[in-house]
C-alpha cells in the first residue's frame, strides 16, 4: 500500500468516522479534515497520496477546495463525493480537474475501487523506484502517453531521471519490443553529430571508409532518445526538423530517402523558451518536440523518493560487497534533510562513497560525504564533515594508525582508494571493481599514494591479484 496517507474531508462527524474506518480496514493511513480550510492546513504540513472530499461543506466547500488544490498541487488525485441530486456539481468539478467522483450513497467496496483507480502506481513491469505522490502522478501521465506515437519532451534539472522516464515510456509503449536508442547531443562534437544521427555513405567525407547507418535508422521500429537536445547546433536543428516533419532521412553523401518508423523523445535541462529568445534554439523545432511536455521536479521536491532510492542504490552496492549493508536512522534523516542540488545522480554517488567509507556494514551519518556544490543549503554538510571521519590502517603488529582526512577532494580520493583496498583484503582487482575504475587507473592512484607517503593496505591476495 502507498506509504502516504489519504486525506478524507467530510463535515459530518459520524460519516467521517465511518469512512475513516472503511479506508483503514482497506490498508490506508488516513488524515481527516472537517472542511476545505482545515484540509489546506493539513496539506501544508503533510504529504498525501490522494484527497477524498465531500462537495457540500462550509465554510469552504469541495469545489473551492478542488480549485485551490489544483493551483497548489496540480498532480494530486482528488475523488469527489456528491449526493445523487447534485451530480451536475460533480460534472462541473470534473471540468475543473477532479480526478473522479462517486455518488452517495455508495458501498465501502465502491469507495475502495474508486480510490485505487485514482491513486497512481508503478506498473509491475517497470524497474522504476518511486513512492512520492508527485513522482507517481508523473509516471501515470507518462504511462498514458506511452501507447501513442506522440513526441515527448522531458525537461528538468540534471540528474532528475529524464532518461529513466524515457525508457519507461518506451517500455510501456507498443514499441517495447523494438530498440531503444539514446544519443547525448552534448557529448558528440558538432562536426560529428550530423553523421551519427543521420548516417553516411562510404567516401562522404574524410574518414568515412564504409557505409554507416545513423541513430535514426538504428531506432527503426522503436524509440530514439535525443538527450540534451538544447546543445545541438542551430544549423543542425533545421535538418533535424525536416527529418521529423518528413519522417524520412538521407545519409550524408546519399540522395536516397529512407522512410522512418521511429518514435522520438527529447530531453533538456535548459529553458528552451529562453534559448529561443536568445536565438540558440529554433522555435519551430521546439513546437515539433514539445507536443507532450513533461517536467520532472528536482529530488528536493519529491522527498518521498529519497529513502526508497537510497535503499535501491545500496542494494546495488551489496552485489559487489561481501558485507550486508544497512542504514542507521541518523543516516536516513541526514539524507532526507539534504537539498540534493545534483538530484538522483548526486544521491547515487553519495551512497557509493558511503558504502566504501562505512564500517561493519552500517552506514552512519558520518559516512555521508556530500559534494560541495554552489547553491547548496548552508545547513548541508560539505567536505568539512568528512574531516571528522577517522581512518585506520592496519600495521604488522595489528595496531592502528589514525589520520584525519583533509578538507579537500584529493585526500577524499586517497581515502576511498585506501578503504577499497582494505575492503578487498588488499586485492587490486577487487578494489578496482569497488571503485568502478580500471586496474591500470588504480595502479596509477596507488603510486601517487605511495609518493605522498600514504601506507597502502596489503592482504593475502595482494601479490596474486595485483
Amino acid at each position: 500500500m502507498n506509504q502516504f496517507p489519504v486525506l478524507l474531508v467530510e463535515d459530518d462527524p459520524t460519516l467521517r468516522e465511518a469512512l475513516t474506518e472503511t479506508l483503514r480496514l482497506a490498508g490506508y493511513d488516513v488524515l481527516t479534515a472537517g472542511d476545505g480550510t482545515v484540509a489546506l492546513q493539513v496539506l501544508d504540513s503533510s504529504a498525501v497520496a490522494a484527497i477524498v472530499t465531500d462537495y457540500q461543506m462550509a465554510p469552504m466547500d469541495g469545489y473551492e477546495l478542488l480549485r485551490q488544490v489544483r493551483e497548489q498541487y496540480p498532480q494530486l488525485p482528488v475523488l469527489l463525493m456528491t449526493a445523487h441530486g447534485t451530480i451536475e456539481h460533480a460534472v462541473r468539478s470534473m471540468a475543473e480537474g477532479a480526478t473522479d467522483y462517486i455518488v452517495k450513497p455508495f458501498s465501502a467496496q465502491s469507495l475502495i475501487d474508486k480510490l485505487q483507480a485514482v491513486i497512481p502506481g508503478v506498473p509491475a513491469s517497470s524497474d522504476l523506484v518511486a513512492e512520492d505522490p508527485l513522482t507517481l502522478n508523473l509516471l501515470e501521465i507518462a504511462r498514458k502517453v506511452a501507447p501513442s506515437e506522440t513526441t515527448v519532451l522531458l525537461t528538468g534539472e540534471s540528474g532528475t531521471g529524464k532518461e529513466v522516464f524515457a525508457q519507461f515510456i518506451h517500455q510501456q509503449s507498443r514499441r517495447a519490443d523494438g530498440p531503444f536508442v539514446a544519443i547525448n547531443c552534448a557529448a558528440i562534437p558538432e562536426n560529428m553529430l550530423e553523421a551519427v544521427l543521420f548516417g553516411h555513405e562510404k567516401g562522404a567525407f574524410t574518414g568515412a571508409h564504409q557505409v554507416r547507418a545513423g541513430k535514426f535508422e538504428q531506432a527503426q521500429g522503436g524509440t530514439l532518445l535525443l538527450d540534451e537536445i538544447s546543445e545541438m547546433d542551430i544549423n543542425l536543428q533545421a535538418k533535424l526538423l525536416r527529418v521529423l516533419q518528413e519522417k524520412e532521412v538521407e545519409r550524408i553523401g546519399s540522395h536516397r530517402s529512407i522512410p522512418l518508423d521511429v518514435r522520438v523523445i527529447a530531453t533538456t535541462n535548459r529553458n528552451l523558451r529562453k534559448q529561443i529568445e536568445t536565438g540558440k534554439f529554433r522555435e519551430d523545432l521546439y513546437y515539433r518536440l514539445s507536443i507532450f511536455p513533461i517536467e520532472l521536479p528536482p529530488l528536493r521536491q519529491r522527498p518521498g523518493d529519497i529513502e526508497p532510492l537510497a535503499q535501491h542504490f545500496i542494494a546495488e552496492c551489496r552485489r559487489t560487497s561481501d558485507t550486508p549493508l544497512q542504514f542507521c536512522d541518523e543516516a536516513i534523516n541526514r539524507l532526507r534533510t539534504h537539498d540534493w542540488p545534483g538530484n538522483v545522480r548526486e544521491l547515487h554517488n553519495t551512497l557509493q562513497r558511503a558504502a566504501i567509507l562505512c564500517a561493519g556494514g552500517v552506514i552512519r551519518a558520518r559516512d555521508l560525504y556530500f559534494e560541495s556544490t554552489p547553491g547548496a543549503s548552508a545547513a548541508t554538510p560539505t567536505n568539512a564533515a568528512v574531516t571528522h571521519l577517522s581512518v585506520s590502517t592496519a600495521t604488522g603488529s595489528g595496531a592502528f594508525n589514525e589520520r584525519r582526512l583533509h578538507d579537500n577532494l584529493q585526500s577524499v580520493e586517497h581515502q576511498l582508494v585506501v578503504d577499497a583496498l582494505a575492503a578487498g583484503d588488499g586485492s587490486r582487482k577487487k578494489a578496482a571493481e569497488i571503485l568502478g575504475i580500471s586496474p591500470r587507473t588504480l595502479r596509477y592512484k596507488i603510486a601517487r599514494l605511495r609518493d605522498a607517503g600514504v601506507s597502502v593496505p596489503g592482504g593475502r591476495h595482494a601479490v596474486a591479484s595485483a
